[in-house]
This record gives structure tokens, C-alpha cells and sequence, in this order.
């Protein structure tokens, strides 16, 4: 082979792998976008449902404190709870 054949090879397959490992990192970043969404997204809803269970937590100290009965006051608790999720579902 000449050394000009040779080099268009070398540059073709310098080409080739080049363009293999561009579409292979492409696709890698592509998928670590999708499960950052992903993930973005859980922790948004951890991050309300944890401000609701803060929001409760405190009416239940406010009903404790007020001098309502303790059982008063957790069953109250308990009922918000509950309707919360039934509006989810």
C-alpha cells in the first residue's frame, strides 16, 4: 500500500470511531437528562407532601395546645390525613 492509501484508511477509520463515540456519548448524557427529570420530579412531590405532613403536624400541636383532648386531637389528625389521600386518588 502506498502511504497515501494508508493515510485516507487511518483518516477514515480515525473518522469512523469518532463519530461511533460522539453518538455513544450522546446517547449517555441523553439518558442521565432523562432520569435527572425523573428525579427532579420525585423530589418535588416529597418535597409537598413533606410540607403538608409539616402543616399537620403543626395543626396537631395547635389542637394540643388549645386543650383539646389528646384523643380529640389525633383523631382530628388522623381524618385530615386520610381525606388528603382520597382527594389524590
Amino acid at each position: 500500500m502506498t502511504d497515501f492509501l494508508e493515510m485516507h484508511v487511518f483518516f477514515a477509520v480515525t473518522t469512523a470511531i469518532v463519530v461511533i463515540l460522539g453518538a455513544l456519548i450522546g446517547l449517555v448524557l441523553w439518558r442521565i437528562q432523562r432520569i435527572l427529570k425523573i428525579t427532579e420530579r420525585i423530589v418535588q412531590v416529597a418535597a409537598m407532601e413533606s410540607e403538608l405532613i409539616r402543616h399537620d403536624i403543626a395543626d396537631l400541636r395547635r389542637d394540643l395546645r388549645e386543650g383539646k383532648g389528646r384523643l380529640k386531637a389525633l383523631a382530628g389528625f388522623v381524618k385530615r390525613i386520610s381525606i388528603r389521600h382520597k382527594r389524590k386518588d
